[in-house]
């Protein structure tokens, strides 16, 4: 359900009464049927919300949204604002989700956004949903997908700051990147992915001309290998140019080396339809690609299409 305080509830409740969302999973939420209760009267819609104590307990019938309630959350929760609280139920809903999917009796993990503030302020140290479901999965590292209906773009680093992020960069992370993005890619059906690889620098360094021959050093090397392999991975690539060029269809993934150089593109076509999807955990896990949105929370006026496209890529992965 991601954090209480955010839009969560609301595209929670929304995503799950779509008709198509029905038609394609047994939906159940990990979170608290007294704020998914609230959720629904915002948004105006009739439906019952059942806490349920375990999966096999639940029962799928039309407007029915069934719920492993935690009651983490007073009645009382603001809208739209940091609480500790919230954070430590966010963690507590990932937690046992992971458990469920772990244990095989949930095929697959699709989050509500939770807030990192809220999650820091309750103790639980971890950048986001991501490196938080690695830690509860014991994976040692893991990939960020984000996927639109225009392009794919999967990140090399993802939550730390651009220097870092440069310094982080080095030619075993970009092949194993680019290796976990190849065979997602292939496990849904595409035979030979088309990858294109960012350069770090403006015009992926111009033969030297910017920056310090970072692509030469770090990410050249990976990709020698991985067309070795038979990977067909080509860069790098100008960044400028590259999301162009995966838009038209030249590209099935973009490789992007940090953060905003991934995101910025994705978000500009659409954060509405944008899913989050997390490569190489041992379960399948999907979220929505925007966040708790703390000023609109509360008001109804979330739309829920980014859970409703996060639950069907969640359903179409576990196929």
């Amino acid at each position: 359900m991601g954090d209480g305080a955010g839009i969560g509830p609301e595209v929670t409740v929304g995503a799950l009464l779509d008709e198509a969302t029905a038609g394609r999973c047994r939906p159940i939420v990990i979170g608290d049927a007294g704020r998914l209760r609230k959720a629904a009267r915002i948004l105006g819609v009739d439906t019952e919300v059942v806490a349920v104590d375990s999966v096999d307990d639940a029962v799928f019938t039309p407007g029915r949204i069934n719920v492993i309630d935690l009651g983490l959350l007073p009645a009382d929760l603001p809208w739209g604002a940091v609480s500790s609280v919230a954070g430590d139920a966010a963690y507590h809903y990932i937690r046992v989700a992971s458990e469920l999917a772990t244990s095989g009796a949930a095929q697959a993990i699709c989050t509500a956004p939770l807030n990192k503030e809220a999650l820091h302020a309750a103790g639980h140290v971890f950048p986001g949903h991501t490196e938080l479901l690695a830690h509860l999965t014991g994976t040692g590292e893991v990939s960020m997908m984000l996927a639109t209906p225009a392009m794919k773009v999967i990140h090399v680093t993802t939550h730390i700051g651009l220097i870092d992020a440069v310094a982080a960069i080095e030619p075993g992370i970009v092949e194993r990147t680019v290796r976990r993005g190849d065979r997602t890619l292939r496990d849904s059906g595409i035979e030979f992915p088309r990858i294109g690889v960012c350069g770090i620098n403006p015009h992926a360094g111009e033969n030297g001309l910017f920056g310090y021959g970072e692509e030469d050093e770090k990410i050249v090397p990976a990709l020698e290998k991985l067309r070795a392999d038979g990977i067909d991975a080509q860069g790098p690539l100008p960044a400028d140019t590259a999301f162009f060029l995966a838009t038209r269809g030249e590209y099935d993934l973009i490789v992007a080396m940090y953060h905003d150089q991934g995101h910025g593109p994705v978000k500009v076509l659409g954060i509405e339809t944008g899913v989050n999807i997390t490569v190489g955990l041992p379960v399948i896990r999907t979220s929505v690609d925007h966040g708790t949105a703390f000023d609109i929370a509360g008001t109804g006026k979330a739309s829920s299409e980014s859970m409703v496209e996060a639950i069907r890529q969640a359903a179409n992965l576990c196929a």
